[in-house]
């Protein structure tokens, strides 16, 4: 879970942990890439926000993502922002802020193969 917001952070990584994941999480590009880098082979979902200090952005990282780790699934939110062409990689699903915690499970089932998903989400 990527998103500079700490109380957004923290809300997500509730709904996440509730759907049966563990979630590692980061307030910025650079720490979510040291995080993948040390990670990335237990990671299943990146969720990142879009707007972030620093020179690169969540679609930045959800595109690098994709290409470096392709079996992560990748769901980018944001309020502030909506994808143009070619901002989010092949695969990747948009959530717009706010969100519920429903719609941000029913976006991770849709985005995550189904023999991934953890025991609670696939209630």
């Amino acid at each position: 879970m990527v998103d500079d917001d700490a109380l957004i952070l923290m809300d997500v990584s509730d709904i996440l942990e509730d759907a049966g994941f563990v979630v590692l999480e980061a307030m910025d590009v650079a720490q979510a890439t040291r995080v993948l880098d040390e990670h990335h082979g237990k990671v299943q979902l990146l969720f990142t926000d879009v707007q972030m200090p620093g020179p690169d952005n969540g679609f930045d990282l959800a595109r690098r993502t994709a290409v470096t780790w392709p079996h992560i699934a990748i769901v980018v939110a944001s309020g502030n922002v909506r994808p143009e062409p070619g901002d989010l990689p092949d695969g990747a699903t948009f959530i717009g802020k706010p969100f519920s915690p429903s719609l941000v499970r029913h976006h991770v089932r849709e985005t995550m193969p189904s023999e991934k998903h953890p025991g609670p989400l696939r209630r």
